[in-house]
C-alpha cells in the first residue's frame, strides 16, 4: 500500500533517499555558487566596504539563500511554491541598490539605508503577491515562452565571460588553458549524458565540475589557500551592521526592483512547470510571490539583499532531470551550513572560473530550449505573435550584446535598460496588452485575401451557411464535417479553429465517413489536371506533378488506383503533399493494396485530415501573404 502511495506522488514530491539528496543538492550549490555571491561582492566594492564586511555579507547571503530555498521549496501555509526553485540574490538589484547606497554616503550607512528600503519591499512584495498573480491572463505563452527564451540567452554571456576567466575588472586574461577547462568540462558533461544513465546521467554536472576543478588544481589553476585563512564557525547576527534607515525615494526603487524582479519569477515559475510537467495557477504565482517577498524581509533582517527564483538552477532541473523539490531543500540546507562555515564556502569558492563556466553554458542554454517549447504553443499564423517575440527577443540580446546603452538613458530608466531580461520581459508583457487586450480583438486572417479577408472574430460570429461557404473547400463532397465543426464556436485560436475540422471528421457516422472519401477524385487523372474536381484539388495533385504526368507514369498509377477501388469500394486517397517523390505514391499504393477494408477506411480517414490541414494552411497563408513568404523563404533556404 505504501509503495503505490509512493508511486503516485508526483515527481517534485518524491523524497528520494538521503544519499541522493546530497549529492544532487549539492550539485545545485556548486551551479549557484558563483551567482549567489557576486552580488555582494559588486556592492561592497562600488559602495567602499573593507574586505572582512565583504566576508560577512557573503556568509550572510548564502544563510539566507538556504533559508529563502527551503522556504520556496518546502512551502508553509500560501507561501513558497513547492516546486524545485533555488532562490538567491537578483541581480535586478545591484544597479539601484548602488546608486542608494553611494546618495547616502557609501560604507555602512549606504548599507543601513539599502536594508531599510530591502525591509519594506520585502514586506510590500508579500502582500501585493495575490494580486499581482491576477494578472496571470497577461502571461499566455507568447509573453512566458518569450521571457524564458530571453532568460536562458541573456544569462550565456554571463557563462562565456566565466569560460574565459571570469568577466569584470578583475578577471584573468583569456587563455587557451581557460578555453579548454571550459570545453573540457562541457564535453565530460555531454559524454556523461551519453554513455550514462540513471544515477550517473544525473549528477553529470557535478562530476565536470569536481573534475575540472581538479584538473586545474593539479596544473596549478585551481586555489585554495583561502581556506586556511577563513573562520570554522561565521555565526550570521541581524541587523549587523546597525538598525536600518528609511528613505522614501530609496524605498520607492526598491519596490520597483521587486515589481520587476516579480516578472522575472514568474516566468521561471512557467518554466519550471513545464519542465517538471506541473500546471501552473494563479495561486502558484501568489505563492511564489510571497516567498520572494519574505524571503527579502529576512534578507533585510541578517544583512543580505532582495530574493528571486534563480533562472540558472531552472536549467540544472531540465538537464538532470531531477524533479524533486526535496532536492533544492537540501541544497539549501548546505548553503545555510556554508552561511555557518567559512571554511566549507572558501572550498566552494575556489572552482575556477572556467571550469563553472563550461557547465553553465549548458545549463543557461537549456534554459533557453524550456523557452522555445514554451513558443511552440502559439499561434505564428498571427503576425501579432510574431511581433511579440521578435521584438522583445531583439530588444533582449541588444541591451545584453550592448550593455553601455544603460548609460545613455536617464537615472531612473537604467534599472530596466540595464538587464536584458528586464527590458525583453517588460516588452512582452506591453506589446501582449497592446495587441491582444487594449482595443478590439480581431485576431488573426484565417482565410480570404488581403484587403478582403476574413478574421478570427469573424469566424466566431458567422452563421452556420456562412462557415460552411467560407471552409467548405477543406474537404471534397458533403460538408457535414464543416457543419459540425461550426458547432465548436468560439475558437480561441487557428489551432483551435484547425482542431475542430479534424475532430469533427473523426466524429462522423462509418456512412457518412464512407461518403466523404467517395467524394475525392483518383490520383492523376485527367478529370483532376483539367480542374473539374474543384481548384483545391488541382493544388494538392499539382504539388508532386500528378497533373501533367506522361502517358506511361498516368497508366501505371490508373492501373494501381483501379485496382484498389475495385478491391475496397473507394478511391486511393493519399495526401500528395506529404509524399517525397510520385515514386513514393506508387509504392504507397501498392503497399495499401495488402490491407483490410476496416485498416484502409482508417487510413483513408486520416488521409483526408492531412489534406484538409494542408488546405486550411493554404487558407491562412492567401490571407497572411507576408507571413506566407517568410515562411515559404525559411524552409527554402
Amino acid at each position: 500500500m505504501k509503495a503505490n502511495l509512493r508511486s503516485s506522488r508526483h515527481p517534485v514530491d518524491q523524497v528520494l533517499p538521503p544519499g541522493k539528496l546530497a549529492v544532487y543538492g549539492a550539485q545545485h550549490v556548486l551551479a549557484f555558487y558563483a551567482g549567489a555571491v557576486i552580488v555582494p561582492i559588486l556592492l561592497a566594492s562600488a559602495i567602499g566596504l573593507t574586505t572582512e564586511q565583504l566576508i560577512h555579507l557573503i556568509n550572510a547571503d548564502l544563510f539566507t539563500c538556504g533559508i529563502a530555498s527551503i522556504i520556496q521549496s518546502v512551502g508553509f501555509w500560501k507561501v513558497g511554491v513547492r516546486l524545485p526553485l533555488l532562490q538567491g540574490v537578483t541581480f535586478t538589484a545591484v544597479s539601484p541598490m548602488i546608486a542608494i547606497g553611494l546618495a547616502a554616503g557609501g560604507g555602512t550607512d549606504g548599507l543601513l539605508v539599502i536594508y531599510g528600503a530591502v525591509l519594506v519591499a520585502g514586506l510590500a512584495t508579500f502582500f501585493i503577491a495575490p494580486y499581482f498573480s491576477k494578472l496571470i491572463r497577461f502571461f499566455p505563452p507568447v509573453v512566458t515562452g518569450s521571457v524564458i527564451t530571453i532568460i536562458g540567452l541573456a544569462l550565456l554571456p554571463v557563462a562565456a565571460g566565466d569560460a574565459v576567466g571570469g568577466a569584470g575588472p578583475t578577471a584573468a586574461p583569456t587563455s587557451g588553458k581557460n578555453m579548454a577547462y571550459a570545453l573540457g568540462t562541457l564535453a565530460l558533461i555531454v559524454l556523461i549524458q551519453r554513455v550514462f544513465k540513471g544515477f550517473m546521467a544525473t549528477i553529470a554536472v557535478l562530476i565536470g565540475l569536481v573534475a575540472g576543478t581538479l584538473v586545474a588544481w593539479a596544473f596549478g589553476d585551481a586555489h585554495f589557500g583561502a581556506v586556511h585563512d577563513a573562520a570554522w564557525v561565521g555565526v550570521t547576527q541581524p541587523f549587523y551592521f546597525g538598525w536600518p534607515k528609511f528613505s522614501v525615494a530609496a524605498i520607492i526603487s526598491m519596490v520597483v526592483v521587486m515589481l520587476i524582479t516579480a516578472v522575472e519569477t514568474t516566468g521561471d515559475v512557467f518554466a519550471t512547470g513545464e519542465i517538471v510537467e506541473k500546471r501552473i495557477g494563479r495561486e502558484d504565482i501568489a505563492r511564489a510571490l510571497r516567498a520572494d517577498g519574505l524571503a527579502t524581509t529576512i534578507g533585510g533582517v541578517f544583512n543580505s539583499f532582495p530574493y528571486t527564483c534563480f533562472a540558472e538552477n531552472v536549467g540544472l532541473v531540465r538537464l538532470t532531470r531531477v524533479r524533486s523539490r526535496w532536492v533544492v531543500a537540501t541544497a539549501g540546507a548546505i548553503m545555510i551550513v556554508i552561511g555557518l562555515l567559512p571554511k566549507a564556502g572558501a572550498i566552494v569558492a575556489g572552482v575556477p572560473h572556467p571550469v563553472l563556466g563550461g557547465a553553465a553554458l549548458a545549463m543557461f542554454a537549456t534554459v533557453a530550449v524550456v523557452g522555445f517549447q514554451t513558443l511552440t504553443k502559439v499561434d505564428f499564423h498571427d503576425h501579432r505573435n510574431v511581433v511579440i517575440v521578435a521584438t522583445s527577443v531583439g530588444l533582449a540580446m541588444y541591451v545584453t550584446a550592448q550593455p553601455q546603452v544603460a548609460q545613455a538613458v536617464p537615472d531612473w530608466a537604467e534599472i530596466i535598460f540595464g538587464s536584458g531580461i528586464t527590458l525583453g520581459s517588460l516588452t512582452a508583457i506591453f506589446l501582449n496588452i497592446l495587441f491582444h487586450h487594449i482595443g478590439k480583438n480581431y485576431g488573426p486572417a484565417v482565410a480570404g485575401q488581403p484587403g478582403d479577408s476574413v478574421r478570427l472574430d469573424q469566424v466566431n460570429k458567422m452563421t452556420r451557411e456562412e462557415f460552411v461557404e467560407t471552409f467548405g473547400g477543406l474537404f471534397q463532397g458533403p460538408r457535414w464535417a464543416v457543419e459540425r465543426a461550426w458547432d465548436m464556436r468560439p475558437y480561441a485560436d487557428t489551432h483551435a479553429l484547425r482542431r475542430s475540422f479534424q475532430e469533427a471528421l473523426f466524429s462522423g457516422s462509418r456512412d457518412e465517413q464512407r461518403d466523404l472519401i467517395q467524394a475525392y477524385p483518383q490520383l492523376g487523372s485527367q478529370f483532376v489536371a483539367d480542374g473539374l474536381s474543384g481548384e483545391a484539388s488541382l493544388r494538392d495533385q499539382s504539388d508532386k506533378g500528378l497533373t501533367f504526368l506522361g502517358d506511361p507514369e498516368r497508366d501505371q498509377l490508373a492501373a494501381i488506383t483501379s485496382e484498389y477501388e475495385q478491391r475496397f469500394g473507394f478511391p486511393l486517397v493519399i495526401s500528395v503533399r506529404d509524399a517525397e517523390s510520385y515514386d513514393r505514391i506508387v509504392e504507397q499504393g501498392r503497399e495499401r493494396l495488402g490491407n483490410c477494408e476496416n485498416q484502409e477506411h482508417a487510413a483513408a480517414l486520416l488521409e483526408i485530415a492531412k489534406i484538409a490541414g494542408y488546405r486550411f494552411d493554404d487558407f491562412v497563408s492567401d490571407a497572411n501573404p507576408i507571413h506566407s513568404a517568410r515562411t515559404r523563404w525559411s524552409t527554402n533556404r
